[in-house]
């Protein structure tokens, strides 16, 4: 777990900053300033929880085994992609129905950071 994790963590964390650096430099004379905070979002969302992920890699060298702490790790993978996905996707189409399953990454952002406690309060 904690090879994927960090791995998964770090690539996220590579991503964010070319995401938000394409945003800042690429999108800005692009997107109106309420899709581009929307997209700036996103990426916030992205870097914070690819953290997350580096964190439950190494939280799981020190818990391991802990199928918690694996649940946590893909809800919030699934959380980055389902969440700051959609809010890139939605920020540069304009596609107005992503809006509708952005909360469901939300959502699994909740649930992993909530596993997260419940498994290292039990360890």
């Amino acid at each position: 777990m904690l090879k994927t994790f960090v791995l998964l963590g770090g690539i996220n964390a590579l991503l964010a900053v070319v995401l938000g650096a394409f945003g800042a430099h690429g999108l800005k004379q692009q997107l109106s300033p309420e899709l581009l905070s929307m997209y700036q979002t996103g990426v916030d969302y992205h870097m914070w929880h690819a953290l997350g992920l580096v964190l439950i890699g190494l939280l799981g060298a020190h818990y391991s085994g802990s199928a918690m702490l694996t649940w946590a790790g893909w809800l919030m993978l699934a959380g980055i992609l389902i969440f700051s996905g959609s809010l890139y996707i939605l920020s540069i189409t304009g596609v107005r129905w992503l809006g509708a399953i952005t909360p469901f990454g939300g959502l699994a952002f909740i649930v992993a950071w909530g596993l997260l406690i419940v498994a290292v309060w039990r360890a």
